[in-house]
């Protein structure tokens, strides 16, 4: 089975492929090789160092509450 979490980006990188992202108040560089129009603030998926695709912040904090809720995050 394959985990995807959502993440804030944070900063882009001047190429606009790399990325920080914030996952639970954790910071992860990620690429964005595989989505477009990613800016500071998106939340994305991401999975294995990749983000997969950008989702919106309500479903974002959802799923985020969800983890926590389960015992899977920090928060």
């Amino acid at each position: 089975m394959c985990l995807a979490l959502p993440a804030q980006i944070i900063e882009i990188q001047s190429d606009q492929q790399m990325a920080t992202a914030s996952v639970d108040g954790v910071k992860v560089e990620v690429s964005l090789a595989l989505v477009d129009d990613v800016v500071v603030g998106d939340y994305v998926l991401v999975h294995v160092g990749y983000a997969l695709n950008k989702i919106d912040e309500a479903e974002a904090l959802k799923t985020l509450a969800l983890f926590a809720e389960a015992g899977l995050t920090a928060s």
